[in-house]
């Protein structure tokens, strides 16, 4: 890992670079002092319209382990592994965040995935966020409130890098710059005896 500056407590655009062999992720690791993250995740978990999505599976309905809700622009259609997201209209809170994101960013989204872990036992499996809506190689900024979890992230091809793993801090905004959805998967794992929420919110372009 590479910092690219010393961390200082209050200093939202510090950035910590993380490089990846052939992949990088910008780190951000105060980008939501502490007071601030936490009005907005009592905001986020008592306004947006969470819902249990699921998944069809040999016959079955298996709830996926989270809480989600998408929203974006009304021409930001999204799906992925089976399921179709019409997006909601932009709530206030997360236009708010958008704005800090972008600005630390430097580009422009037009739709945000919620997705809300209420405990340990909610979770991501090994995915890449690379569906066709995204384009070839995507950039995608990640914002994390509430417990901290690790993000573990492993090379899609096997033996040309080591894996990898960030904590994801409260407050705190991962850029996940070219070549990481192309060539890498990502997960958030179990965490056993966790009873803290989690929400993080995925920022991404529509094409």
């Amino acid at each position: 890992m590479q910092t690219s500056l010393f961390l200082q407590p209050g200093n939202i655009d510090q950035c910590q670079l993380h490089v990846l062999g052939d992949a990088e992720i910008h780190e951000f690791p105060q980008a939501f002092p502490e007071s601030e993250a936490s009005t907005l995740l009592t905001g986020l978990l008592r306004d947006i319209p969470w819902r249990q999505e699921a998944l069809r599976i040999a016959g079955k309905r298996i709830n996926v382990p989270r809480l989600q809700c998408w929203m974006g622009d009304r021409s930001s259609l999204y799906g992925y592994s089976g399921m179709h997201l019409l997006p909601i209209p932009w709530h206030t809170i997360v236009l708010t965040i958008r704005q800090r994101v972008q600005a630390l960013a430097g580009i422009e989204f037009n739709s945000v995935l919620l997705n809300y872990y209420r405990g340990g036992k909610d979770s991501v499996a090994w995915h890449a966020d690379n569906e066709p809506e995204l384009g070839t190689d995507p950039i995608i900024a990640s914002v994390s409130f509430g417990a901290e979890r690790y993000f573990q992230l492993k090379p899609k091809q096997r033996g040309t890098a080591n894996n990898y793993r960030l904590l994801l801090r409260h407050g705190s905004v991962l850029v996940m710059g070219k070549g990481l959805q192309s060539k890498w998967l990502h997960q958030l794992p179990k965490v056993e005896g966790l009873d803290q929420p989690r929400i993080n919110l995925t920022f991404r372009q529509i094409l």
